[in-house]
C-alpha cells in the first residue's frame, strides 16, 4: 500500500482516474455542505455559490466558511464579529505560550476593549487579544507576539472584508454596517468609537480632547464652528484652522433621493449624489469608494445596494443612481439610504425616505381570459378576395383572433391588444384595416413602428401579400426613404417610424392626406416608457384633435406584450370595450421559462462573461440537439461569447456537438462566408 491505496486499485486503475474521481467528488460534497457551491451528483455539475465565489475571492479556507455559516446573524455585536474573526482556521497555527502570558493579560486588560471569551491560554483568545491590540495600536514586548501580530492584523483585515461581503449577499444591513466599520477599523488602527480624526496626522494631545468632548466633537458639528472656536475646543489656537481644512477633506457626500412607484409592487428610487468635501492628493489618492445600499428602517433588510467610485476627474459632475426596489405589505413607515465610505472611519450618510404619502397603483393586473371558442374559419370575412389571401397560409384564426374578430372587423372600437410575440398580432391588425377600407372608402391607414427594421419587415410582407391583390397602394416613410408629397397623397397605407409621423402630422391643417387617416396602428406601443414615448403621445393627442376638428373619427389601435398597467393605458388611448390583455401564456407555441441568476460585476465585460458558462450549460440541459438564439446586447459581445461557447465545447468529450452538417458540406459553406468572426465560429 503507498499513500492509502491498495494494491489492487493501482493495479486495475494505474492512472488512478477513479481515485481522483471519488476525491472530487468528496470535495465537491464538503463543498456543497458549506453552501460554497452547488453540485449535482447525477451530472456532475458543479455551480460556484456566493459565498464561494467569496471565499475564493478572499482566499477563506472552507473551515472558516463552515464557522461563519454557524456563527453569523443579522444583529451582531463587535465582540462577536471578533470572536468569530479570531476562530477562522487560518489562525489554527497560532499556538500559546507560556512566557507570553503575562504580556496577553497586559493586553487584555489595557488594550482590548471588547469582551474576550476562552480565556487568553486558547487559540482563539489569543488571536482575539492580538488582533484587539493592533487596533488599539499598543506596544508589544515579545518577539513572538509581534510576529504573530502581524501575522493576526494581514489575515483579520482579510476575513473581515469576505464577512462583510457574505452579509451584502444575505441583505443584513446592520450587520455589513458593523462588519464594514471593523473591516476600517483593523486597516486604519482606529476603533469605531474613536474620534474619525484618528485618521489624520494629528498631535495626540489634539486628539485626546476630540475624544474627551463627545458629541460636540462631531464631524458636523464641527463644520458649523469657526477656527478659533475649534481652537479654543481642543486647547489649541493654533489647531483651529488645520482642523477646519481637515474638516473640508472629510470625505462625505450628500445623498438627494427621488422615488416613483412603477406598480404596486416595485419602486423606482434615484439617488442624486454630491461630494461634500475639498479634493487633496494626499488624502483621497485619485478615487475614493462608497457602499450604497437602501435598507427598511425597522428590519434593517437591504434592498438593494452599489459600489460607487468618486474619482477626481469627475468630482463636479453630477451623480446619479437608478434602481428598483421591490414593496411588500405592510410597508414600512420609511427606508434609508445609506452611502458609507469604504476606506474612511465616520464618513458615512444617512437619508430617510418617508414612504408616508406614497400612492401605490391598484394591485389588481386587467387581463383577460382566453375563452373556450370554436376556431373561426376564414369564411367569415366574407370577402372573397380576403379568403383567398389568406387561405393560402391558414384556414381558420387562431383562438385569440376569433375572441376578438368581431370588435376588430365590423366595430369601429379603439383597441388595445397586449398579448406574446409570435401570437398574430398582425392578423389582427389587418382585419382593422380592412374595416377602415370597407366602412370608410378613400381614407388612409397608419401603421406606425418604433424602429426602421420592423418599418422594412412590414412593408416587405404587405407588399408582396397585400396590396397587389386588394389593388392598395403602399409607402414606406422612414429617415431611409422619403418619398414625394403625390406619392403619400395617393397611397391608402403608410408605413411610418414615430419621428417621421409627428413632422408630417404637424402640419394637418395644409395637408389633406393627413385629414383623411381613418386608422392609426400603433406596434410595440408598450415602449411609450422610452425614448420615443413623448413622441408617440404628441401622436395619439394630435390624431384625437385632427378628427375632433373635422368631426369625425380616427380609429387608435395600439398593440404590445402583455402589460402589467393595461387599464391606464387603455384609459389614455380611449379604449372601452377593446381592451384585450392576454397572459403570456396564451401562445400558439408553448414557452418554458427559466430563470438563472448571475453574480453581481463591477462592469459590463464582466457581468457579460459570467453569463457565458450557464449559457452553455443551459443550452445542454435544455435544448442539447435542438437549434439555439442567444440574445446578447452587442456586435462586438455576439464575437466573444460565440468563442467562449467554442471553448466550452472544445473542454467536452464530444467537441463537435453542435456541428449538423458533415465536413465536406463545411467546407463548402465556409467557402461562402465572407466575415471573419462567423468563419472562425464555423470551422
Amino acid at each position: 500500500m503507498a499513500y492509502g491505496i491498495e494494491w489492487t486499485e493501482i493495479n486495475n486503475d494505474p492512472n488512478l482516474v477513479q481515485r481522483r474521481r471519488d476525491l472530487i467528488v468528496k470535495a465537491a460534497r464538503v463543498l456543497q455542505s458549506s453552501q460554497m457551491i452547488i453540485f449535482n451528483e447525477t451530472t456532475e455539475e458543479l455551480r460556484a455559490k456566493d459565498v464561494g465565489r467569496i471565499a475564493s475571492q478572499f482566499y477563506v479556507l472552507q473551515t472558516s466558511i463552515e464557522i461563519f455559516n454557524t456563527m453569523m446573524r443579522p444583529r451582531a455585536s463587535e465582540a462577536d464579529v471578533l470572536k468569530m474573526i479570531s476562530m477562522s482556521g487560518e489562525f489554527d497555527n497560532i499556538t500559546s505560550r507560556e512566557t507570553e502570558e503575562k504580556e496577553l493579560m497586559r493586553l487584555k486588560d489595557e488594550a482590548a476593549p471588547c469582551d474576550i471569551e476562552g480565556g487568553i491560554g486558547t487559540q482563539q483568545g489569543k488571536t482575539n487579544v492580538l488582533l484587539q491590540s493592533y487596533i488599539s495600536n499598543a506596544n508589544l514586548e515579545d518577539f513572538t507576539l509581534v510576529s504573530d501580530s502581524s501575522y493576526v492584523a494581514q489575515n483579520a483585515a482579510r476575513i473581515c472584508r469576505a464577512l462583510f461581503m457574505i452579509a451584502l449577499n444575505r441583505r443584513w444591513g446592520y450587520q455589513c454596517l458593523v462588519l464594514l466599520s471593523m473591516c476600517k477599523s483593523i486597516e486604519k488602527r482606529v476603533w469605531a468609537y474613536e474620534h474619525p480624526f484618528r485618521q489624520f496626522d494629528l498631535p495626540a494631545a489634539v486628539l485626546r480632547n476630540l475624544d474627551e468632548k463627545g458629541s460636540t466633537t462631531s464631524v458636523d458639528s464641527l463644520r458649523d464652528m469657526e477656527p478659533a472656536e475649534i481652537g479654543s475646543l481642543v486647547h489649541n489656537q493654533k489647531m483651529g484652522s488645520t482642523i477646519s481644512k481637515l474638516l473640508d477633506n472629510f470625505p462625505t457626500v450628500s445623498v438627494e433621493a427621488e422615488m416613483a412607484p412603477l406598480n404596486r409592487d416595485v419602486l423606482r428610487i434615484k439617488l442624486f449624489i454630491t461630494p461634500d468635501f475639498r479634493w487633496n492628493d494626499r488624502h483621497h489618492g485619485k478615487s475614493e469608494s462608497y457602499w450604497i445600499w437602501v435598507e427598511n428602517s425597522e428590519t434593517s433588510e437591504i434592498y438593494h445596494h452599489e459600489y460607487f467610485i468618486l474619482s477626481r476627474k469627475k468630482l463636479y459632475d453630477d451623480h446619479e443612481l437608478n434602481f428598483t426596489i421591490p414593496l411588500s405589505d405592510p410597508l414600512p413607515s420609511q427606508i434609508y439610504v445609506r452611502a458609507v465610505s469604504d476606506r474612511w472611519l465616520g464618513a458615512e450618510t444617512v437619508t430617510p425616505v418617508s414612504f408616508q404619502h406614497l400612492i401605490r397603483p391598484d394591485t389588481e393586473s386587467v387581463y383577460t381570459d382566453l375563452l373556450n371558442l370554436q376556431p373561426l374559419p376564414i369564411k367569415a370575412l366574407k370577402n372573397e378576395l380576403l379568403e383567398e389571401i389568406y387561405g393560402s397560409r391558414f384556414q381558420f384564426f387562431n383562438p385569440m383572433q376569433t375572441q376578438l374578430f368581431h370588435c376588430m372587423y365590423y366595430t369601429p372600437a379603439n383597441v388595445l391588444l397586449g398579448s406574446p410575440t409570435g401570437s398574430g398580432k398582425t392578423i389582427a391588425a389587418e382585419l382593422a384595416m380592412w374595416w377602415a377600407f370597407r366602412e370608410k372608402p378613400g381614407s388612409k391607414v397608419v401603421y406606425i413602428a418604433p424602429m426602421k427594421a420592423l418599418v422594412r419587415e412590414r412593408v416587405q410582407d404587405w407588399g408582396k401579400r397585400l396590396t397587389n391583390q386588394m389593388g392598395l397602394k403602399l409607402v414606406e416613410l422612414t429617415g431611409d426613404n422619403t418619398p414625394d408629397t403625390r406619392t403619400i397623397r395617393d397611397a391608402d397605407i403608410i408605413v411610418t417610424t414615430p419621428e417621421k409621423w409627428d413632422g408630417i402630422s404637424r402640419s394637418w391643417q395644409t395637408r389633406s392626406y393627413v385629414q383623411q387617416v381613418s386608422l392609426v396602428i400603433i406596434d410595440e406601443i408598450h415602449l411609450l416608457g422610452g425614448e420615443r414615448g413623448p413622441i408617440l403621445e404628441i401622436i395619439v393627442s394630435r390624431m384625437n384633435y385632427i378628427a375632433s376638428q373635422k368631426k369625425g373619427s380616427v380609429r387608435i389601435v395600439g398593440m404590445s406584450t402583455a402589460c402589467a398597467n393595461a387599464m391606464d393605458l387603455a384609459n389614455w388611448l380611449g379604449v372601452k370595450e377593446g381592451l384585450f390583455n392576454f397572459r403570456h401564456s396564451v401562445r400558439p407555441v408553448p414557452l418554458e421559462i427559466f430563470i438563472d441568476g448571475f453574480p453581481q460585476q463591477r462592469g459590463f465585460c464582466p457581468l457579460m462573461q459570467s453569463m457565458n458558462r450557464p449559457t452553455f450549460l443551459s443550452i445542454k440541459t435544455h435544448s442539447p440537439d435542438k437549434p439555439v438564439i442567444v440574445f446578447v446586447a452587442s456586435r462586438r459581445q455576439t464575437r466573444l461569447t460565440a468563442r467562449d461557447l467554442i471553448n466550452f465545447c472544445g473542454m467536452e468529450d464530444n467537441p463537435k456537438r453542435f456541428v449538423r452538417m458533415s465536413e465536406e458540406d463545411l467546407t463548402l459553406n465556409l467557402a461562402r462566408v465572407k466575415d471573419e468572426a462567423l468563419r472562425e465560429a464555423m470551422s
